[in-house]
């Protein structure tokens, strides 16, 4: 195998990422995802499973007259009345499976091993004869007889498969086990073999890489990792190893895949974690002094890729442990400029808050800048003039407000599942349009107790051109103490912006 060979991207968040835990999508949220998919460049999307029910047969054939780049592949058991289901979707590329392993014969399919290979081969054949192009998997192929396994593939490619999958049904394989399992499969078939591993033991992905050195030119993944129990091998991660890593090509466009992450996490629900492989909050965050003083001199000391190249932007964060270069470029990203003695007088109050358990914010910081370099007053670019909030049993929860943005009164109106969520959504639905600028993160830091409890809420909002800024507010009352601190982060893009606008002015 040459270094260069292209490795092919199967993309199953729709069918086999839908099945998370809690997670159910439409079928016009599975094409609107399906259309990111096929932007980002994924030779094939598992759109659903057709016979599961009516809504999964309604979005595979949504995807199918969406008329994509990249193969749609509906998946079927292989019997008949799957087949059809897949055959009625529109699709043309069928993902069959079946069983091999003992255990599953046993206990699930109480089948014999002749009976399933007997099955498989009736499958294939069933689903060629109606022209469709398959991909066979051989369901808990790493927990089966190796030699079982290995007649089973040949069987099906003599039957007319297109090609072989070998799933890790339950995560249970090591780098090493995966690809002498390939090698052996590799000595009986003379078609292209997938691999689709899951994440039981955190291995998905070093599973999955280890396959594609061993002669697999087809890696399935979900966008986020999604899936079943611990999960599929993600996308991100596969993608940039094997370019940055191994050197090897795919139809990737990398810069789009922050871009899907966020619509898939969006539309699922499920939060990425923060300290997830290239998505996730903390990827090409710094803190630390060390590092922030190493990667502001050369980013390569302490990140392996340039977040430009996920659609990413490097985020330092002030902190306890912050040194005085990276407190310096933040200061500047937000358009302060403080001597050597009000930088160390700034950096000395952002370590005793950090000390104090408090995350840092950008306000924070903003606040502690403006107070020590007595830079002129609190000017607001937006604020709130009026806030109302409706909200009760059997009553949908209801909040208006009415902001002042550059001299304008703008008035909106949104219902919410509480009246965080409504008066955060109203607050969008002004600043979004005339600002672009939308919640990326809301949580509570801290809450005092008793019924007349002190809430803290810390929120970040971002903008188009993805400026991050975080921003907190507290009071009693939980819903103004959210729109005051999602305000004040709004506010801080704002100057940002108009500072950055002013620095241009003076250059010209």
């Amino acid at each position: 195998m040459i270094a260069d060979e292209y490795v092919e991207i199967f993309d199953t968040t729709l069918r086999d990422g839908e099945q998370t835990p809690g997670v159910s999508l439409t079928p016009l949220e599975k094409l609107e995802i399906a259309r990111q998919l096929d932007r980002l460049g994924v030779d094939a999307i598992e759109a659903g499973f057709p016979v599961a029910s009516q809504g999964e047969l309604e979005a595979v054939k949504l995807i199918v007259r969406e008329g994509l780049n990249s193969e749609v592949y509906g998946l079927a058991r292989v019997n008949k009345n799957d087949i059809d289901a897949v055959i009625s979707s529109g699709a043309s590329n069928i993902h069959l499976f079946i069983a091999t392993s003992d255990i599953h014969l046993k206990y699930k399919l109480k089948l014999s091993r002749e009976q399933v290979l007997e099955k498989a081969v009736g499958g294939v054949e069933y689903a060629k004869a109606h022209g469709l192009k398959v991909e066979f998997s051989a369901e808990d192929a790493t927990r089966s007889d190796i030699e079982y396994l290995k007649k089973v593939y040949k069987s099906v490619v003599d039957a007319g498969a297109d090609r072989i999958n070998v799933p890790d049904t339950v995560g249970v394989m090591t780098p090493a086990k995966i690809s002498q399992i390939i090698n052996e499969v590799k000595s009986v078939v003379n078609v292209p073999i997938s691999v689709h591993c899951h994440n039981d033991f955190g291995l998905a992905v070093a599973n999955s890489l280890a396959a594609v050195e061993a002669g697999a030119r087809r890696v399935h993944v979900t966008v986020n990792g999604l899936g079943e129990r611990a999960g599929n091998a993600a996308l991100e991660e596969v993608v940039m190893a094997l370019h940055s890593l191994y050197g090897r090509k795919t139809k990737i466009n990398t810069r789009l895949i922050y871009e899907t992450s966020k619509l898939v996490s969006q539309s699922t629900g499920v939060i990425i974690q923060p300290n997830k492989a290239i998505v996730g909050e903390n990827a090409f965050a710094h803190e630390s002094g060390i590092h922030t003083h190493g990667v502001l001199s050369m980013p390569l000391t302490y990140e392996p890729i340039e977040p430009e190249i996920v659609g990413r932007k490097r985020l330092i964060q002030a902190g306890k442990h912050a040194g005085t270069h990276g407190i310096m470029a933040k200061l500047q990203d937000m358009g302060f400029h403080p001597t050597e003695e009000q930088l160390k007088e700034i950096t000395a109050k952002v370590k005793e808050l950090g000390d104090k358990g408090k995350t840092v914010t950008d306000t924070d910081l903003a606040a502690i800048a403006r107070s020590i370099i007595r830079r002129g007053g609190e000017e607001k670019v937006i604020e709130l003039v009026d806030l109302a909030v409706m909200t009760g049993f059997k009553v949908v929860p209801t909040a208006s407000v009415k902001l002042l943005l550059e001299g304008k009164e703008y008035v909106a109106a949104e219902t919410g599942v509480g009246p965080v969520d409504a008066a955060v959504k109203a607050i969008q639905k002004v600043t979004d349009s005339l600002a672009n600028i939308r919640l990326k993160e809301y949580r509570l830091e801290a809450i005092t107790g008793g019924s007349d409890a002190l809430a803290e809420v810390i929120v970040k909002v971002e903008d188009r051109s993805g400026n991050v800024m975080s921003a907190r507010s507290a009071g009693e009352d939980i819903v103004i103490a959210s729109v005051e601190a999602m305000i004040n982060g709004i506010n801080e893009i704002l100057r940002k912006r108009k500072d950055a606008r002013s620095q241009l002015n003076q250059n010209v």
